[in-house]
Parts: C-alpha cells; sequence; structure tokens
C-alpha cells in the first residue's frame, strides 16, 4: 500500500511540471505547484530545476538570469531554494549567478586591464606578477573564478615550501593571486576572496652580512683591471654606498639632479622611486668628492651619470652593471656581494655614526619616520655603544683631570 502512495506521489510530482516556452533556444518547463498553478520563477530543463531571477549588472541594469538548483530533487526542494535565492537577493547576498571565466582567462583579462593604464602599476611590478601568477596558472588555470578554493591555494603554498622556496617569496605569490581575485570581486565575478583570513607564512631574513669600505675598493679595482666598464661600475658602486640609493634609482640619475651649490643629490626626481617620490641626499665629504671626480670625467653628451655604453646615437642611461660585476666577483672572491649590499653599507654606518633614525630614514626613503631602520639596523647602534664603552677609564687620571 505505502508503495503505490509512493508512486502516486512521484506521478502528482512529475505531473506538476508542463511545457511552457522556448527561451532563447532550449526549451524550458513550467513548474505547478500541488494547486496545479505555475510557480512564478521556477522551471525545469533536462530534469534539472532552474530559478529565473532579475538582477542587477555592474552597471545598475536589470537583466534576466536563469540558475540551476544544484542539488535539489523535487518541486517542494525547488521552492525552498528560490525562496533562499529571493531573499540573498534582498539582502544584498546573492552569489554570482552567471558563468565565471576560468582563471587562466582572466589573469589575462587582468593583464589587458593594466595594459591599458600604465600609471597604474611599473612594469617591473607588472614582470614580477606575470612569473608569480604563471605559477598559480598552471596549477588551477582551467578552474573557474568561483570555484577555486582555500584547498586549492594551500596546496600550491605547500608545493613551494617544499621546493626550498622561502617563506617571503611564497606570501608574494599570494599577494599577486589576491591582485586578481580583488579586480574579480570588484567586476562581479566573487562575492568575497578565497585568500580571506588566509595568514601569511612566517619566515627569518637571511641576516646580511655588512660590507666593508676595504671590500668595495677591492671589487672596484677588480673591475677596472678585468672589465671595460670597470670605471663606470666603481663610480656607480661608490654613489650607492654613499648614498643608499637602490640599483636603478642609481641608474636613472642626471647631472641635473646633482645640485653642488646647496650640497644635494635629488633621487627619483623621475617618480620613478620605490614610493614614486623623490628624496633629497645632503652632501657629506665623500659623497661631494666622489661627485666632483665623476663630473670631471663625465661623458660631455650625455646627461646620466651613468650613460649606456652602448647608446650610440640614443640617450639612454646604462641599464645594468651585473656582468661587470660578476667578472669582479670572481676575481676577488666576494662571491655573496650584490648591489644591495651598497644601500646595508650607507645605512649601518650612517646608524653607527650616531645619526638620528629619522633623517637616515628620509635620505633612505623610507616613510615610516625610522621605525624600519631602527628595527633591521638598531643592533648595529647597540654593537657601536658597546665599543664606545669600553673606552671609558676611572682609572686615577681620568679623575684627577675631570676635577681639574
Amino acid at each position: 500500500m505505502s508503495g503505490m502512495k509512493a508512486q502516486a506521489t512521484q506521478s502528482t510530482q512529475q505531473s506538476q511540471i508542463v511545457e511552457a516556452e522556448t527561451y532563447q533556444g532550449p526549451t524550458y518547463l513550467k513548474v505547478l505547484d500541488g494547486r496545479k498553478q505555475p510557480v512564478r520563477g521556477l522551471w525545469k530543463r533536462n530534469g534539472s530545476f532552474y530559478a529565473r531571477l532579475y538582477v542587477e549588472d555592474g552597471s545598475g541594469h536589470k537583466k534576466e538570469v536563469r540558475k540551476r538548483l544544484e542539488g535539489v530533487e523535487t518541486v517542494p526542494q525547488a521552492v525552498k531554494a528560490l525562496a533562499k535565492l529571493q531573499d540573498q537577493r534582498q539582502s544584498n547576498s546573492l552569489p554570482v549567478l552567471q558563468r565565471t571565466p576560468k582563471f587562466a582567462d582572466y589573469v589575462e583579462t587582468y593583464f589587458a586591464h593594466f595594459a591599458k593604464m600604465p600609471d597604474a602599476k611599473r612594469p617591473a611590478t607588472i614582470t614580477k606578477e606575470r612569473g608569480a601568477l604563471g605559477l598559480w596558472v598552471a596549477h588551477m588555470g582551467e578552474t573557474r573564478l568561483d570555484r577555486i578554493t582555500k584547498a586549492q591555494i594551500n596546496a600550491l603554498r605547500a608545493n613551494r615550501q617544499a621546493a626550498g622556496i622561502s617563506g617571503r617569496t611564497v606570501n608574494l605569490d599570494v599577494i599577486a593571486l589576491r591582485n586578481v581575485l580583488k579586480m574579480a570581486v570588484d567586476d562581479g565575478w566573487l562575492k568575497f576572496l578565497p585568500t580571506e583570513n588566509m595568514r601569511p607564512l612566517k619566515w627569518v631574513a637571511k641576516k646580511r652580512g655588512l660590507v666593508t669600505a676595504a671590500e668595495i675598493e677591492r671589487l672596484c679595482a677588480a673591475a677596472k683591471e678585468n672589465s671595460k666598464n670597470g670605471q663606470q661600475l666603481a663610480d656607480y658602486l661608490w654613489l650607492m654606498a654613499y648614498t643608499g640609493a637602490r640599483r636603478n634609482e642609481a641608474l636613472r640619475l642626471r647631472w641635473v639632479d646633482v645640485d653642488f651649490e646647496r650640497g644635494q643629490l635629488t633621487i627619483g626626481a623621475d617618480g620613478l622611486a620605490k614610493n614614486h617620490e623623490s628624496r633629497v641626499v645632503d652632501f657629506h665629504p665623500q659623497l661631494q668628492a666622489h661627485l666632483k671626480e665623476m663630473k670631471a670625467r663625465c661623458a660631455p653628451d650625455s646627461p646620466w651619470l651613468f650613460p649606456s655604453p652602448q647608446r650610440g646615437e640614443r640617450d639612454i642611461h646604462a641599464q645594468s652593471f651585473k656582468e661587470s660585476l660578476s667578472i669582479a666577483r670572481k676575481v676577488t672572491g666576494l662571491s655573496s656581494f650584490g648591489f644591495h649590499d651598497c644601500r646595508h653599507f650607507f645605512i649601518s654606518y650612517c646608524v653607527m655614526s650616531g645619526i638620528d633614525f629619522m633623517t637616515i630614514a628620509r635620505w633612505a626613503g623610507h616613510k615610516d619616520g625610522g621605525v624600519l631602520i631602527g628595527k633591521v639596523y638598531g643592533h648595529l647602534s647597540n654593537e657601536h655603544a658597546k665599543q664606545q664603552a669600553q673606552r671609558i677609564n676611572f682609572g686615577p687620571q681620568t679623575l684627577l683631570t675631570a676635577v681639574a
């Protein structure tokens, strides 16, 4: 008897669906309730229930969207699922109803967007993002945006860590991914970020050894003897060591940035510094002497402090001294030396010279008023203070001199 009732119920449910219209090609069937009345906004096609809703697109215009109701098998379930979507629409928490792009395709959309906005991101930033996002595309490029899960993201993070990649690099990879997903939220493809509440990996920065002036001089001497660009490399290294300029900032310096009268060097006047702002480094005796020596032998036909040796008739600066530095490192055995060591040299010796952190931060281009200087280089001032403490003499002669 119970079997007959189940068959009758199933027959009733099936009879509650009647063919109603052809919608843009595919045939949809209206769904009827228990009173044989069509349920507004509810349809069925190929055995699946669909909800029809009118939602606003990114421009504020309403459009019709049909959403397949996953996991729904009966009319009562479909009615309940439709009501839930309508409530979400009312509270502005409606999920994305359209089929979202594949991640790989949207990454290209992301780069195409910034290709039209060259001032939004620097070329170097785009290059770095391409490298990082290439890893994500290889990992989940065929996944649609709304199907990306935190588990997928964590899987790549784990694989990168297992391959020996530092936590800092993996965190930067996630930042590049998050930038793409944020634009997907802005474009209406996502309601929330799958990276939400994802904690960055903890990592310990490798302690950078402090190079000495003697080591820089050894590199310069080796470059002059073994490289055709040796003099330029030597000038370049000492300029960074005397100013704390980053490698690309130094390459782009022009002689108009050097003010011998005021005793100042402006770094980043072209607006391409790391924080897009220029800064002024005041002359100290070594910097002033170095710039005067460079000026005396500078190329008369170029405005650059470091004109490109291959510039020909073009007015361009040198692009890199990596090859010349590599030769000098091999000759001297200073294989771990990098251009950034010059910046650390400058900041470290400023700290050990007792210059206040705020002034050092202004010269170095830090916007935190010296917080980072104190955090990274504060130990140097402590060591320097300990060394100075060893010079204190409480002997009788010292006391007699002080009393006198």
